[in-house]
């Protein structure tokens, strides 16, 4: 496909229609006519305006955005021969991705032929570009590509946040898939886990890994703490993580590799013991154990503790705010319950045991629930302050945006592959779509703008061909930006404003 080039001559600068060969292996521009030239920042056409038609109009703006991310960290470089096709998969999870065969057509709408040098593309060309990750050491791409991040944004190693998430399958004849109860609560339907660090101030993505769906959240950490030394994680971080994936011989490990851990812990008879010491006081709610954070409050008692033999500090944490909105729900629900029993219809599993066979509610089984309601433990190896272990903990709402992020913006849910390849493959690009995404929101952090906000408010940033009806030749312009789009584009990056 051909392009305008502009070509220096003293002050002056002139455009020539131009296309890129291959010869003998090597990439030549051949020139193909004169097209007209530079004025006062404007193009002067060598056409007279009654000749000049608008040829096609192309989705830019954001793609600019996106591609700019990609090429700073030399993204298309690490992925391989089909570099540039994936990318473009990866752009349209960032937009308005729906499906492989659909991706040809949404590429015809776009800029993208000319960004990534690619000339059409087809559904072979996509399904081959994703089979060829499976030809890849992922977590060795991973690494060298979280390497180039951290020197390009001069990230700071000290701490991650580690989570696990399930998504479903279209079909049973994948093998990862394991018939299971997702996050959504719908059980059958056939589950893969997925495990995401990311770091701890800014939540761009470390690492991922993909798991069959019958495995336990603590056993996919352990599979995965062994990758902190591999990508260069200096000793003496934080890693944080909730109570569905603690366990002492997790903790243990993560010291044996110099790390300190924060997480929380699900209560067992040990611990009710102690709350139920400390509920029983009746002076839980007081000034020195007064901890606010963002819009809730938390009390907090702290203890000496060991778990794993590592010993460490045990925060108990009382809010009262949940406590009342989870005695609310449920008394919610269980006046629905005792309305359907009444009509003779079933009820959630789950509400069952609060009613006898006459069904009557059964005071002591709803007394025994909300016991605890609002009380909850976290345990940390290093010597933090009660604020600093309730800020970190509770406020490590990061890697849960990120599977929000993955699961709806990037259309990672549900998976409509069946080839275990494919369908890793597909994970590994809402992978690189949520990176992206997260170092426009890291570029945005000053102008308080979401990276959801900046690409749809670069939408309207189109880039125009026009042709000569008479010669033949093309020339493109962007449309004039508003004065927002403006500053968008400033906080990425000021030369993103010379290629209007």
């Amino acid at each position: 496909m051909t392009f305008i080039k502009r070509f220096r001559k003293g002050d002056r600068v002139y455009l020539a229609e131009v296309e890129n060969k291959r010869v003998q292996g090597k990439v030549v521009t051949r020139y193909i006519r004169y097209m007209g030239k530079e004025a006062d920042g404007k193009t002067v056409l060598s056409a007279s305006i009654s000749d000049v038609e608008v040829d096609q109009v192309k989705q830019y703006g954001p793609l600019l955005v996106l591609n700019h991310l990609a090429q700073e960290i030399g993204l298309a470089e690490y992925l391989g021969p089909y570099g540039n096709e994936i990318l473009s998969m990866v752009y349209a999870h960032c937009l308005d991705y729906e499906s492989v065969n659909q991706m040809p057509a949404w590429f015809e709408r776009t800029d993208l032929n000319m960004m990534l040098n690619l000339e059409g593309l087809t559904e072979q060309q996509l399904l081959k570009a994703l089979d060829s990750l499976e030809t890849q050491d992922t977590e060795d791409l991973q690494r060298t590509i979280f390497a180039s991040v951290r020197k390009h944004y001069q990230l700071q190693d000290s701490g991650i946040v580690y989570d696990v998430t399930n998504t479903y399958l279209y079909g049973k004849k994948c093998p990862l898939g394991k018939e299971g109860k997702d996050k959504e609560g719908v059980r059958g339907r056939p589950l893969i886990q997925i495990g995401l660090a990311v770091t701890k101030e800014a939540g761009i993505p470390v690492f991922h890994k993909t798991f069959d769906g019958n495995i336990h959240d603590s056993r996919t950490f352990r599979d995965v703490i062994s990758s902190f030394g591999r990508y260069n994680l200096k000793p003496g971080g934080l890693v944080i993580y909730d109570r569905g994936i603690t366990s002492g011989r997790n903790i243990l490990e993560v010291k044996a590799l110099k790390w300190d851990t924060l997480c929380g812990v699900a209560l067992n008879p040990k611990l009710e013991k102690a709350w139920r010491r400390i509920l029983k006081e009746g002076h839980l709610e007081e000034y020195d154990r007064y901890v606010p954070l963002n819009d809730s409050v938390f009390y907090v008692v702290t203890q000496r503790y060991r778990m794993g033999g590592v010993p460490g500090r045990l925060a108990l944490c009382f809010n009262a705010q949940q406590k009342r909105k989870l005695k609310e729900s449920r008394y919610h629900e269980i006046q629905d319950a005792q309305a359907l029993l009444n009509n003779g219809e079933s009820i959630k599993e789950g509400l069952q045991k609060f009613f006898d066979k006459q069904k009557r509610l059964i005071s002591s089984k709803l007394a025994e629930a909300e016991e605890f309601d609002g009380c909850s433990c976290v345990f940390c190896t290093r010597p933090l302050s009660k604020e600093e272990m309730v800020r970190l903990y509770f406020d490590k709402d990061l890697v849960e945006k990120a599977f929000h992020t993955l699961k709806g913006i990037t259309n990672l849910q549900p998976i409509r592959h069946w080839l275990s390849k494919r369908v890793k493959a597909h994970i590994f690009i809402c992978y690189l779509s949520y990176l992206l995404l997260s170092l426009l929101k890291y570029r945005l952090k000053d102008i308080k703008v979401s990276p959801q906000a900046a690409l749809r408010e670069l939408d309207t940033m189109y880039k125009v061909y026009l042709r000569d009806s008479k010669k033949g030749f093309k020339i493109s312009r962007v449309v004039t930006l508003s004065k927002k789009q403006e500053v968008i584009l400033k906080a990425i990056d000021k030369k993103l404003l010379d290629c209007r």
